[in-house]
Formats: C-alpha cells, sequence, structure tokens
C-alpha cells in the first residue's frame, strides 16, 4: 500500500498481485478505480475513473462507487421527491442515495488488504436521519476481486431502518473494438420494476435472463425477485467474465435488487448496482430492513473477475 498525492489530497493505493485499487476512504469511503495488468502487460480498467480537475465536486463524480446509505435511489414521500418518512411521522428530507457519498469518514483500519472506514454524521446528516449508530464500509483486496461489506450497528432504543446499496461504474468496453452489444449480463431476476414519478414501483419491461448491454430496456431497470443472489456480466468471445455475489448477514435478502444504468450510449461506463431494495424503501417498504436496539446487520458485496 502506497499513499499519492492527488489534487491536494492524499489517496491509497494497493497493489494486490496484478490488481492495483485506488481509493479515498475518507471521503465517502470511496473506491475510485480497480484496474488489472493482463498477462502481455497491457492494463484492463474494471471499475472506471473519470478525469477530473478538483475535488469540490467528489460526491458526485460518475466514476468509482459511490456508497448508498441509507437510503438507495430517490425516497419519496407521498410523492413528493427527496423526503422519507420515519415510523415517528416525522418527514424529514434525503437526497438522492442517501447522506454517506458526499460525508465524511474516519478510517478504523488501513492495511496491505484493505481498509474500514466509519462514517462521522454531521449536524445535518443528523437531523435527516436521527438515529444513534454506528455505520462502517469494509474492503478487501484480492488479486482477482473485490468483497466489500456495509455494516449498520444500533447503538440507541429505537429500531433503524435502512437499505443500502453500491453504485459500481465499470469501464465499458473492457476491450478495443467492442461495443455494448459484446456484453451479456446474466441474472436469476424474476421480477423488473421501475420507478414511477410518485415514487412508486410499476411493472418494467421483462427482459430475458441473459441480455446483451446494448439493450435500452436496461437502462433505470430493476432486476429483483432473485432464485440466487448472484449475477454476471461477460465479455463475448473471450469469456471474460465479471461475477456479482450479494447478500445480507442476519436479514432475508428476498427484495435484493440489482439496477442497471448508464447515463447515454456513448458513455465510458455501464453501472451494475447491487441494492439492498428497489428505491422508496422507506415509503414501499419494499427491501426495507429494519436494525434492533443493539444489534448489527450486514450488506456484502463480492465481484471476481475469471
Amino acid at each position: 500500500m502506497e499513499r499519492i498525492p492527488y489534487l491536494g489530497q492524499t489517496i491509497y493505493r494497493w497493489q494486490v498481485g496484478t490488481s492495483s485499487f485506488l481509493a479515498l476512504p475518507e471521503k465517502g469511503a470511496r473506491l475510485m478505480n480497480w484496474n488489472v495488468t493482463l498477462g502481455d502487460g497491457s492494463v484492463r480498467d474494471i471499475i472506471y475513473w473519470p478525469e477530473i480537475a478538483t475535488l469540490e465536486n467528489f460526491a458526485n463524480v460518475r466514476g468509482g462507487n459511490p456508497i448508498l446509505f441509507p437510503f438507495s435511489g430517490r425516497s419519496y414521500d407521498k410523492g413528493e421527491i427527496h423526503h422519507w418518512r420515519a415510523d415517528d411521522g416525522v418527514r424529514r428530507a434525503m437526497p438522492i442515495h442517501g447522506i454517506a457519498r458526499q460525508g465524511d469518514f474516519r478510517v478504523t483500519r488501513l492495511d496491505e488488504g484493505g481498509f474500514s472506514a466509519q462514517f462521522v454524521p454531521d449536524a445535518a446528516a443528523k437531523e435527516l436521519y436521527p438515529y444513534d449508530y454506528e455505520f462502517v464500509v469494509s474492503y478487501r483486496f484480492d488479486p482477482l476481486g473485490v468483497f466489500v461489506e456495509l455494516q449498520l450497528t444500533n447503538l440507541g432504543t429505537a429500531p433503524i431502518p435502512w437499505s443500502a446499496g453500491h453504485h459500481f461504474y465499470f469501464t465499458l468496453p473492457w476491450s478495443s473494438g467492442r461495443t455494448r452489444k459484446d456484453y451479456t449480463l446474466e441474472t436469476t431476476a424474476t421480477k423488473f420494476l421501475q420507478r414511477n414519478e410518485q415514487g412508486g414501483l410499476v411493472p418494467g419491461p421483462q427482459i430475458n435472463t441473459r441480455e446483451t448491454l446494448d439493450n435500452p430496456k436496461l437502462v433505470d431497470l430493476i432486476h429483483t425477485g432473485l432464485k440466487r443472489e448472484v449475477f454476471a456480466v461477460t465479455e463475448e468471445g473471450s469469456g471474460a467474465r465479471l461475477f456479482f455475489r450479494a447478500g445480507t448477514a442476519n436479514t432475508n435478502p428476498r427484495d435484493l435488487a440489482v439496477v442497471t444504468w448508464t447515463e447515454s450510449d456513448k458513455a465510458p461506463f455501464y453501472c451494475v448496482e447491487p441494492w439492498m431494495g428497489p428505491p422508496n424503501a422507506p415509503e414501499t417498504k419494499i427491501g426495507l430492513h429494519t436494525v434492533a436496539p443493539g444489534q448489527t446487520q450486514k450488506f456484502y458485496v463480492e465481484i471476481t473477475l475469471d
């Protein structure tokens, strides 16, 4: 592990086997980039990170893996976006994807295998999510993979709702001369949903268990009802594959969601996002998990390169 100056900050670089990882744990616990040196000496970017000139808008950079906490996607209260209502009946604001990706973290573990960082909510975050808790993001880096775990511990006396997730930006295409048509997403999803303008969940377009990433129906589609909590993206011809395994500890993973999204046809990235549940979980209760006082829940994602 080494420290590298970057736009006035210090980021960390891990070299684990043929894989290299870059992260800025103190800012959103953000994994920025993962790349692999191939047998011919060339370097393949797995997790995309763009060229940027400043860190002023770091939370909104389209790259790396923003952490979505306490809720993934957009939250609504009675049709009004960017709000949510807790069990106490109080209506509160909630930014898209929550409060962690733009928040500060305190590093609690930093070693040759990865890092752990604890969220340090500021006054605004405490007002939006008024619980006594400890939220920790932990990464383990492997020669051809990455394991990340989100852990929420309830330190108070009231149950805590959450439905967190990840927003992985993957470089696409992986190889020169390829297009999105050369990449196949495979899941065991049995239900496909989309979000309407009032925050409700409505049936989405039906797709096959194997779909190429050039299919526009995949954009902003929620894949849920997974028979198994695994999914994969494979490059045609080479057979190179990203294999995902995701799940929750101590809770039922039945509402696990995988969201597929990209910014445009020409974007150099494609997002495959494991979430604990669909968006607007506080209102729909679908994919909403509750941590009892004194208890801990975990949501993990493991990605391996085959």
